[in-house]
């Protein structure tokens, strides 16, 4: 719990009493490797924070080959099928453990409980949104602007922790080229 209260601290500042209800609403859960845990067509119903492992945000396809893997979520961020969260609608892509995952998670409702019943819970939640729609944001842009040898530079710079723990394939989906292409990449490298 000290881990998403430091990420909270560095938004807002909490009373004792805004942070023990939040809490309370708390639950771990650890999802093992490989483990789908929102299948397409579910609807979310939980908002997450990642204390260890990564996620695979995909839409997936009959042949696993052309599955569409379009984000990523560590340790110290928040996960969820945002838009089948805010909405109540069916997901219409998959989550899944990469790495055994422990995670944090409240319910659509007990969010909603927060937001009615704390003087912080609406700032984070905004705060919170904000920080997703950024990452989007960025990452619609890397896809728009840069070649895929610099996505795929740029990715580890950034998360250099990515080549040890998710395989090629999904990388290569994600910066949007075949896998025969990253590895031209990585040869050029």
């Amino acid at each position: 719990m000290q881990q998403i209260k430091s990420y909270l601290d560095q938004i807002a500042t909490i009373s004792q009493l805004d942070w023990d209800f939040f809490m309370s609403k708390l639950q771990r859960r650890v999802i093992k490797k490989k483990a789908i845990f929102l299948k397409i067509n579910a609807i979310e119903n939980h908002i997450s924070f990642i204390e260890t492992g990564v996620v695979r945000l995909f839409i997936p396809k009959e042949n696993p080959e052309k599955e569409i893997t379009f984000g990523f979520s560590f340790k110290d961020q928040f996960i969820s099928a945002y838009d089948s969260f805010l909405t109540q609608k069916p997901s219409a892509y998959q989550l899944q453990a990469l790495t055994e995952t422990t995670i944090l998670s409240i319910t659509y409702n007990d969010l909603q409980a927060v937001y009615n019943n704390t003087q912080i819970g609406n700032l984070i939640g905004r705060l919170t949104a904000e920080r997703l729609f950024l990452i989007k944001s960025k990452r619609e842009q890397n896809l728009l602007n840069l070649t895929a040898e610099e996505r795929y530079t740029k990715l580890f710079k950034e998360r250099p922790e990515l080549i040890k723990v998710i395989p090629l394939k999904y990388i290569s989906s994600y910066i949007g080229v075949t896998p025969q292409a990253l590895s031209r990449i990585r040869r050029r490298l």
